[in-house]
Formats: structure tokens, sequence, C-alpha cells
């Protein structure tokens, strides 16, 4: 797939999630509602690092759940809050929360100042992420983050890097500096 035809998928995808999403009734408001620039550049930072096999399965969910009544992003929500039983016992979203929350972790260490916090929250959102995915979609993305994994690229880190540099920075590091030079 060319670059314009896997930019028009993840912008399609992006469309897809911010509709469900501007539906989503939550106790506490969400910023990205009141912004869907950020909630797009945020999407769109975490499905550029997916193959584009996977984007496409994933885009084949969305649409499924268009035509099935569902809004799967007040279902991860939902999940989140855990107001609802778990959408998935697929064994894959704990390995694919495992890989991620790891690389999270290191991105803590590197940049303690740009990522705080413990993995709990993290693991949550991303466990009731996955669990809205289809089987198919699971599997695609298990692969890509195990090939990631062998190659030794961190996509949690790429994701970032690639969300700071459509912000006008250079990188991670530049993020890091600026944070560490307001905190003196």
């Amino acid at each position: 797939m060319n670059e314009k035809k896997r930019k028009k998928l993840i912008t399609d995808i992006v469309e897809r999630e911010l509709a469900m999403f501007l539906q989503v009734r939550t106790q506490i408001p969400s910023l990205c509602q009141e912004r869907p620039e950020t909630f797009r550049a945020m999407r769109e930072m975490s499905h550029t690092v997916l193959a584009a096999d996977t984007l496409a399965s994933y885009q084949k969910d969305l649409k499924r759940a268009e035509k099935d009544g569902r809004n799967v992003l007040t279902e991860k929500y939902a999940r989140m809050d855990n107001l609802i039983p778990p959408l998935s016992d697929n064994p894959l979203i704990g390995k694919i929360v495992s890989i991620e929350a790891d690389w999270m972790d290191i991105l803590q260490q590197r940049f303690p100042k740009t990522f705080r916090g413990n993995r709990t929250p993290f693991e949550i959102y991303l466990c009731s992420e996955l669990e809205t995915y289809s089987d198919d979609t699971l599997a695609l993305y298990y692969r890509d983050v195990t090939a990631a994994l062998e190659k030794g690229k961190n996509l949690t880190e790429e994701r970032y890097r690639l969300l700071f540099q459509s912000l006008g920075y250079s990188g991670i590091d530049q993020v890091e500096q600026q944070m560490t030079n307001h905190a003196s």
C-alpha cells in the first residue's frame, strides 16, 4: 500500500473513531471531546506505527461495529471505568499490553519529566481498547508488536516521537529538555 492510501486509511479510521468518541458520555467530560484536533493527533499517532493490513482489519472492525449499532469508544471507556464486564478474553490482549507497558516503562526511565506515573493507567487504557478489537485484528496487532520487539524497536516510543514531531519538536529528547528547563 502506498503512503497516500495508507494515510487515507488512517484518516478514515480516525474519523470513524472521532464520530464515536463525540457520542461518549462520561462523568467527567474529556478535553479531547472539546478539542477534536487533539483527539485526531493522538489517534493518528497510535495507528501510524501499525502495518497496513492491521489497519485495514481494524477499519473493518469499526465498520462492523457501526453496522451493528455499537460504539466501540463507549465500550472502551465503560471498560476503563469497570462499568461493564470484559469484552474479550483473547489471550493476545494480555501479551500485547505486557509488551507495550514494558515499552512505556523504558520511556518513563529515559524521559522521566515527559512520561510520569505508573504503568497501571496505561495498561487499563490499552487493555480496554484492545478488548474492542476482533480476534483477526488482535492477531495482526500482536504480529506487529512482536516483529518490532524482535527488531529492538519500541512502538510506544515511535508513536510519541511522531506525535512530538507533528507538534514541531525534533523528538522526545527536545521535549524532555524543555520539561527539565521549566522544572529548574
